[in-house]
């Protein structure tokens, strides 16, 4: 349990009640991962337009947005993002064996090579940001990622940093 409060579902009014009306409508619930939010309607409705946003992305797929949550969230121990993100894998058709291959060596990540280049990408730089240099972007610029695109992925990746502390600090 949480120990920041939050808002239930049956408690919600206003924004947070039309943002969560959303989810549920969407997902069948609130995930936890966004009532944290709740006691804020600016980062709840902030959340909810990030994800919204990354849910339609063209060409960034819903894999390769849960293998960066996912490898970024075990480097920063956040056993509520892995758990989550490993669920979400799963039902993807992605198996628990593939998904654990891909946590000792992201290499292995069962997905074509321009998406793991991309992944790779992110993950050096959540790793360590001063060590990316010009080839590194070239290389992915050679393979058809639009600067747009790896930026995006890289926010993504970088983002999942702040929300795995939060969770961690509030105990999701």
């Amino acid at each position: 349990m949480a120990i920041i409060k939050t808002i239930d579902v049956k408690d919600a009014t206003g924004k947070v009640a039309a943002i969560y009306d959303h989810f549920i409508g969407q997902f069948g619930m609130v995930p936890n991962a966004f009532k944290v939010t709740s006691s804020s309607e600016f980062l709840l409705s902030q959340q909810a337009t990030f994800l919204g946003y990354y849910m339609q992305h063209a060409t960034i797929k819903p894999k390769l947005q849960a293998f960066i949550r996912m490898l970024v969230s075990v480097k920063h121990h956040c056993e509520y993002c892995v758990n989550m993100n490993t669920g979400l894998l799963l039902q993807s058709g992605v198996s628990m064996e593939e998904i654990q291959a891909a946590q000792a060596n992201p290499e292995q990540a069962p997905m074509e090579g321009k998406d793991i280049a991309l992944l790779l990408f992110v993950l050096k730089v959540v790793a360590d940001s001063n060590s990316i240099t010009e080839s590194d972007m070239n290389k992915l610029r050679e393979i058809g990622w639009q600067d747009s695109e790896i930026l995006e992925a890289t926010f993504h990746g970088t983002s999942q940093i702040g929300t795995d502390m939060i969770f961690n600090a509030f105990k999701v």
